[in-house]
């Protein structure tokens, strides 16, 4: 028999009574009731009561006793008379016989982490972090890390079901030009050289493919010394990498639809809408939604009316991408939300202003701007965008590279003060066709997104189309307006990756140098292979309606990528710097 317990918190019930015990857990809460007194005790299955009767002799241990405290409990379980139907264990209560200390608490704790009491999220980050230890007692992020796991092990027996081999990849790599910065790892053994924790397996996995496995995946560590944001952690995260030899892109869409479709359904809590998910084009994604990242569950569609304001005497409107947005049902909409829209478009969006315009029952237009429309552009206008009567459209006219994005986040605030999300479904959806090449910010060609994806159309489009008309088999999966992942058919050809890169502005020498066993292995039999990687993170983040990436990780960086429960990064020793062949030099102030 256990030494501590015989039975864990969340497990006795009405059979139960009668029989004698052992429990062991957390103090959670102590209700002192003169000559009784109650202790809610807590493990990670649940709360049981514990009583100490009048005629007990253990009330000068029970003075000892402080919330957060570890303790066994011998005792005999016993029918509550005042039954909580919100526990499982709340029909039953044991009366204490025994009380052992195991874990002594401070009297004071840094902040409270009983759930009935505080809401976590509303206690300091830092201070949260530092103590990580006391904020995983909370209950909800208590769950979030348990669900983690559950969703883990769902996810395996899912990918082992459909054949899928799991194989581990090195965690020291080389360094290679995949997006983000490396972190670094200096060598002892070879003085100036440094290993790099990945970015993702990528490489390796289609290392294996080429090795002759049919299909591989791992829940992956990856590494990116990049900015946080809410939705990414700084650091390290984990992946759910996968790769298959001969296999289109409907073949991996095929894969992940089934695995997130049935894992959301089995732990999201909402309706998850059936696949196959939609397939949309990434430029239609731009026009329709303002984003690649589009949230479906948000009914608004923007339309392009440019063509019809070309010849109207508008300045706002000429020489601009014109765009709109149809809301439906809007008579009952108060002047002044039409004026709060406008100011987030100027004051949080960066636009110069937003025109609008109210469709009356007898069909005229009302608002700031419709005195500059005739009425053959009315017609146009109205028929173009499916506004009818009782209808208000929203207008975003702005320059080509912007226009999409300031659409979008009007789309996205017009859906969310007006509640026309809908809460409680998944829609998932995959964006397609990217392009292959975009500008950068310093005006030349370079990659849209991986560079190791095949060009649609191979080497014939390569060298017959203009860059920028070059579309790539790469497509993400997106879910509620959250991308889960990236994934592409890899380009498998030393020839299309030599052009490939070629137009990117890299010679041949720089893919051996960046990419030695990649475009080595590759001429010795390599099958066409794709693959994809969702984010375990931001699926569990998305689950849980969490708005920090934080809140679902076991022990996360803050927002600086500091550990501060650990201390990490932290100084070392001269003698550690001198095994790795490394001097700090001072920084200039």
């Amino acid at each position: 028999m256990n030494e501590y317990r015989t039975h864990n918190c969340g497990e006795l019930r009405m059979a139960n009574v009668g029989q004698t015990v052992k429990l062991a857990g957390w103090v959670q809460r102590i209700r002192n009731l003169g000559a009784m007194k109650f202790i809610d005790l807590r493990d990670q299955f649940g709360i049981t009561q514990i009583i100490i009767g009048d005629d007990s002799n253990l009330h000068e241990e029970a003075e000892n006793l402080v919330t957060e405290c570890v303790i066994s409990v011998e005792g005999v379980v016993s029918e509550r008379s005042n039954k909580n139907s919100k526990i499982p264990t709340g029909d039953i209560e044991l009366q204490a016989t025994k009380i052992t200390m195991l874990g002594k608490c401070k009297s004071v704790l840094p902040f409270e982490v009983n759930s009935e009491k505080i809401d976590i999220s509303s206690v300091r980050e830092d201070l949260r972090l530092e103590y990580r230890y006391l904020d995983l007692r909370n209950d909800k992020i208590h769950k979030n890390i348990l669900l983690r796991s559950k969703v883990m092990k769902f996810v395996r027996d899912k990918m082992d079901e459909m054949g899928f081999a799991e194989i581990q990849t090195p965690i020291l790599a080389n360094s290679s030009p995949e997006g983000a910065r490396d972190f670094l790892v200096p060598s002892r053994l070879h003085p100036g050289e440094f290993y790099a924790l990945p970015q993702a397996p990528q490489q390796f996995k289609q290392l294996l493919m080429v090795s002759g496995f049919n299909k591989y995946y791992q829940i992956a560590p990856c590494f990116r010394d990049e900015d946080p944001r809410a939705d990414r952690a700084p650091g390290e995260f984990y992946q759910l990498d996968m790769e298959m030899a001969f296999a289109t892109q409907e073949d991996v869409f095929g894969v992940m639809e089934k695995v997130m479709y049935n894992t959301f359904k089995e732990f999201g809590g909402k309706k998850v809408a059936e696949y196959p998910f939609p397939r949309i084009a990434y430029r239609d994604a731009m026009l329709k939604y303002g984003t690649d990242k589009p949230d479906l569950r948000n009914p608004l569609i923007i339309k392009d009316v440019t063509d019809i304001f070309q010849n109207i005497e508008f300045n706002a409107f000429k020489g601009k991408i014109v765009r709109t947005i149809t809301v439906p049902n809007a008579m009952e909409i108060p002047r002044r939300f039409y004026d709060g829209m406008v100011d987030f478009a100027i004051s949080e969006c960066g636009a110069k202003g937003l025109a609008w315009l109210k469709v009356l029952e007898d069909g005229t237009l009302q608002g700031p701007i419709a005195k500059f429309i005739d009425e053959d552009a009315q017609n146009k206008l109205l028929s173009t965008t499916d506004t009818k009567a009782g209808d208000a459209i929203f207008f975003i006219a702005e320059a080509p590279r912007i226009v999409d994005t300031l659409a979008g986040r009007i789309r996205a605030e017009l859906g969310n003060r007006l509640d026309l999300i809908e809460k409680d479904v998944y829609k998932f959806c995959w964006i397609v066709d990217f392009p292959m090449y975009e500008l950068n910010d310093e005006g030349n060609l370079d990659f849209c997104h991986n560079p190791f994806s095949m060009p649609q159309g191979g080497l014939e489009t390569l060298n017959s189309k203009e860059p920028l008309d070059i579309l790539a088999y790469q497509y993400d999966i997106v879910c509620n307006g959250i991308e889960l992942s990236s994934g592409a058919v890899r380009n498998h050809d030393p020839e299309i990756m030599i052009k490939a890169f070629e137009i990117a502005g890299y010679d041949k020498q720089t893919i051996e140098n960046k990419f030695p066993a990649l475009f080595n292995a590759f001429h010795y039999g390599a099958p066409p292979h794709a693959g994809i990687a969702p984010g375990i993170d931001r699926m569990i983040m998305l689950m849980q309606d969490e708005p920090s990436i934080r809140e679902v990780i076991a022990f996360p960086m803050n927002s600086k990528a500091q550990d501060l429960l650990m201390g990490a990064p932290g100084e070392v020793t001269e003698e550690q710097l001198r095994d790795v062949h490394i001097k700090i030099r001072e920084s200039k102030k």
